[in-house]
């Protein structure tokens, strides 16, 4: 069959190599543009650093001093105070160690004094916290010398050692915190005391620690007479550790609670 155009018809598309075409100026003018204003943009930034070059490369200088110091601390002062810190550290440790193990009251004591002030010129807990205050060994010397002060009844000194102390370590952090609870106790400030054994109870949860700052904690609220505090942490300790050695002492000090309400 044949076809034909009608009289005065007129496609209302255009053609598709015609709209190709303009599709591809259009795509070039934008693209253009686009490059022109990266250009531009990089015109201005190089004249920004022309004009601030000094100041720019000392910033960069600076930063690169300063990491460079820090590395060469690290490696030249820190970490030969570290291990000279835990070298030193190990006489006194064994000093304490031994005191610990010891029956007789005037040779622990005397143990005691050796770990804290050393010996044949090596240095103790306290040299060791004096001198290596900045190292992991310097920080854990005042633990030792706070427990050793508490050991030989000097109370005050216990607590300023044992609040220099500071660590994560899930027995020692608690340990640090009561035994300055217990020198607060042998001090005659309760108050303070029962501070110190929440603080205790409250950190890393095990089966050690915890129940033993908690029985601690009820006991000093019941003195005090915080009945309600000291039920809360005795019924902790027996319902959620019934199997620790303080389980077996809770419902006496309980009851006391109890009654006093």
């Amino acid at each position: 069959m044949a076809t034909y155009n009608k009289r005065g018809y007129k496609p209302k598309t255009k053609p598709v190599k015609e709209e190709v075409e303009e599709f591809i100026d259009d795509s070039e003018s934008t693209t253009a543009e686009v490059f022109g204003s990266l250009d531009e943009g990089a015109n201005k930034a190089e004249e920004w650093f022309e004009k601030n070059q000094k100041p720019v490369i000392g910033i960069i200088v600076g930063v690169l001093v300063i990491a460079l110091l820090y590395l060469a601390y690290n490696k030249f002062v820190a970490e030969p105070a570290e291990a000279e810190a835990a070298n030193e550290l190990v006489l006194a440790q064994d000093s304490f160690t031994t005191a610990l193990e010891a029956t007789n009251t005037s040779v622990k004591d005397s143990l005691y004094m050796v770990a804290l002030n050393g010996k044949n010129g090596k240095y103790g807990l306290l040299d060791v916290a004096d001198n290596y205050g900045g190292t992991a060994a310097g920080n854990l010397a005042n633990y030792y010398a706070g427990m050793s002060y508490l050991e030989v009844k000097d109370y005050q000194k216990a607590i300023s050692h044992l609040q220099d102390f500071s660590s994560d370590d899930q027995m020692l952090a608690p340990l640090a915190k009561g035994a300055i609870g217990d020198a607060f106790m042998q001090l005659g400030q309760p108050e303070e005391a029962l501070g110190y054994y929440e603080k205790a109870a409250g950190l890393n949860a095990n089966d050690f620690t915890t129940p033993r700052f908690l029985f601690k904690a009820g006991v000093t609220a019941i003195e005090l007479g915080k009945n309600d505090a000291a039920v809360k942490y005795l019924t902790q300790v027996k319902e959620e550790y019934a199997t620790s050695d303080y389980a077996a002492q809770v419902d006496l000090y309980l009851g006391q609670a109890q009654a006093g309400n």
